[in-house]
């Protein structure tokens, strides 16, 4: 029925540290390619994968980009289908938010085919159901960001694009190592102590007053995870030492990207974020891991059409 739209989703710092599951930003140099096409039959139905050697499933219902074009279909009560194919660029259990990519960037595509485009805000429900096939919860904080481009607050049903300074810069390394989503989520289970949800309530608003404010003396006293981190670090060999080197680097702040293994870490220059790079990618080595690095605005774009 039409010619074939390719849209591209960023890679995303999920958690962005303080704010599990709610806050993240993009990554600007790496991410999924989808393309999308109408077709008649009432049904979505993805007819190749490519950029990975692991299987993952072209059962539209089981994959989240399928799963989300069912979500917008049924909504939409559309008449018409869609025909997906899909590029992963972004490693899959990396932490950089592969299975969200996937399902932005099918959702920008089949919206351009529309005969009534949405709003990226209007999106965002179909994205939810995509990434709750992957993760098994319905978790905006690499969705956000992939929607509206930059640092992201998603709650359940509501985006809120953070203002950062433009020179503001974050550092993404990933360690050639995977850390399966939900492993990384099984490591949470147990109890906390309230004091931990008091300091970590405040670190996150001292972030987002920092951000607000383009304070970065604000964002180095809240960029600190003291309820995921520590249970999750333990699954990374090498990370307390790429920490470690980060901030010996001059971050104002670092930890685990989403599920990890990858680390992020934010830095108030870029030119301060490049020169970390390698004394970050040596810790990694020393851990007897290889990497790749990614620089990239915290101002960073969204999920763009091609």
């Amino acid at each position: 029925m039409s010619d074939w739209v390719r849209a591209f989703s960023p890679a995303s710092v999920g958690n962005a540290g303080v704010g599990f599951d709610i806050l993240g930003h993009a990554i600007a140099g790496v991410g999924d390619t989808v393309a999308v096409r109408r077709i008649a039959a009432p049904e979505v139905r993805i007819s190749a994968i490519r950029g990975t050697t692991l299987d993952l499933p072209l059962d539209a219902p089981s994959n989240t980009a399928g799963a989300a074009l069912i979500a917008l279909r049924e909504a939409l009560q559309l008449p018409f289908g869609f025909e997906v194919e899909i590029e992963k660029g972004i490693p899959l259990g990396s932490g950089m938010g592969g299975s969200a990519a996937s399902c932005v960037a099918a959702l920008v595509a089949a919206n351009a085919l529309l005969d009534r485009p949405l709003s990226r805000e209007a999106l965002y429900p179909f994205a939810l159901s995509g990434e709750a096939v992957a993760s098994g919860g319905r978790h905006g904080d690499n969705l956000g960001p992939m929607l509206l481009g930059g640092l992201v607050l998603a709650t359940a049903d509501r985006l809120v694009r953070i203002p950062v300074p433009a020179q503001w810069h974050s550092l993404l390394v990933h360690p050639d190592a995977v850390l399966e989503t939900r492993r990384a989520r099984a490591a949470l289970r147990g109890a906390y102590e309230l004091k931990e949800f008091v300091t970590q309530s405040a670190n996150l608003a001292l972030v987002l007053a920092g951000c607000h404010a383009g304070d970065a003396a604000l964002v180095r006293a809240g960029l600190a995870d003291v309820l995921v981190e520590p249970r999750r670090a333990p699954l990374i060999v090498g990370f307390e030492a790429a920490k470690q080197a980060v901030l010996a680097a001059g971050a104002m702040g670092a930890s685990i990207s989403g599920a990890g293994p990858s680390i992020f870490a934010w830095f108030e220059t870029c030119e301060a974020a490049q020169a970390a790079m390698a004394p970050v990618q040596a810790a990694f080595a020393a851990a007897g891991f290889d990497s790749q690095g990614w620089v990239s605005p915290l101002d960073s774009p969204a999920a763009t059409l091609l």
